[in-house]
């Protein structure tokens, strides 16, 4: 049986241009997944508000980070799947869960190909409904549709790999070794609290009260918080942190419902009050850099901390296609491809 890798990341509109942004960010947030209301409520929301004044903001924004070549996000992972393909033996397609690079495209070109078997690749570390969830339920109801032979297979979450552990912290360390930074901040991509809980198979769990995810249970598995966490938590321990010279903060939060805190934009603003000097951020909720890395954490992170007296603002990048990162999905398709077994 003829196997294939399909590597799935979010998406980005086809322009930096308000038309184009309000397409995109129709999909994007009419996804019962992302914002998880009732259809009507959701429309009216979407349709009726935010896609009457977000696009132009959102495009500009756009407008800052967008390179010559496109979007940064669909080049980098463009880059990204490149050379994975150049190391591995089976097929490597590319597709966005939002927008023109869609996943029945990635699907149609892998068997297209000949390819019965699919290693489905979300390209994000840990799990969340609004990425991880919405990609393979999306693949699956393709795959039902329109290619009832194919068979897909699902990388889960591998925040806690020993080996991505390995990568990613040796990318924070190469980033910051002529750096001289007083505190750390991992910021990773913010969801409304109430997807914590509908995320929890044991339904008792979560509580998102500072102790839970601390605590062993089977809901960690699809707890994005206690894995946005526990990847802090491991990338200090290998970097050998001292207490209180780094944190964790949740970005990117739309709407009036309560969402993980703390919030980014006010962490930064806090240490800065405090009269933090020079810092540092790195997003590992992210492989490759986006909007959410390029223009709100490295131009809107570093104008709230200028703002509040700070001094020097380091950005650390996604791994994007950095070779280690390369070698570490080639390894993992290489297992997968030999003896079914995922990251």
């Amino acid at each position: 049986m003829k196997k294939g890798i399909l590597l799935v990341n979010l998406g980005s509109p086809d322009s930096p241009t308000p038309k184009d942004v309000k397409k995109y960010l129709g999909e994007f947030l009419m996804d019962e997944r992302v914002i998880d209301i009732p259809l009507i409520a959701r429309a009216a929301l979407v349709k009726g508000i935010i896609l009457k004044t977000r696009p132009k903001q959102s495009a500009a924004a756009y407008k800052k980070i967008w390179w010559e070549d496109g979007s940064p996000l669909i080049v980098l992972s463009e880059r990204l799947q490149k050379k994975l393909q150049k190391q591995v033996n089976v097929p490597v397609a590319l597709a966005m869960r939002y927008g023109s690079l869609t996943i029945k495209k990635g699907l149609q070109e892998l068997v297209d190909k000949g390819v019965e078997e699919v290693l489905l690749f979300p390209l994000y570390p840990q799990f969340a409904m609004a990425t991880t969830e919405t990609i393979t339920v999306l693949a699956e109801e393709l795959r039902q549709e329109f290619f009832p032979n194919l068979k897909i297979e699902s990388v889960p979450a591998f925040y806690n790999k020993p080996d991505y552990i390995e990568v990613l912290s040796d990318s924070v360390k190469r980033h910051l070794e002529s750096v001289n930074y007083e505190h750390l901040l991992f910021s990773y991509h913010g969801v409304p609290e109430r997807h914590i809980r509908k995320s929890d198979i044991t339904k008792s769990h979560c509580k998102i009260d500072g102790s839970c995810c601390a605590t062993p249970s089977k809901a960690h598995e699809f707890c994005y918080r206690h894995q946005c966490m526990e990847v802090t938590r491991l990338v200090a321990e290998k970097l050998e942190l001292p207490e209180g010279t780094y944190s964790t903060s949740f970005q990117s939060r739309l709407g009036f419902d309560p969402w993980l805190q703390p919030y980014t934009d006010r962490t930064i603003e806090r240490l800065g009050k405090k009269g933090l000097k020079s810092m540092a951020i790195v997003t590992p909720a992210f492989v490759s850099d986006c909007l959410e890395t390029l223009e709100e954490i490295a131009m809107e992170g570093q104008e709230i901390f200028h703002e509040m007296g700070g001094k020097d603002f380091t950005t650390v990048p996604c791994l994007n296609d950095d070779d280690a990162w390369v070698n570490l999905l080639s390894k993992w398709v290489d297992r997968w491809e030999g003896s079914k077994t995922t990251a």
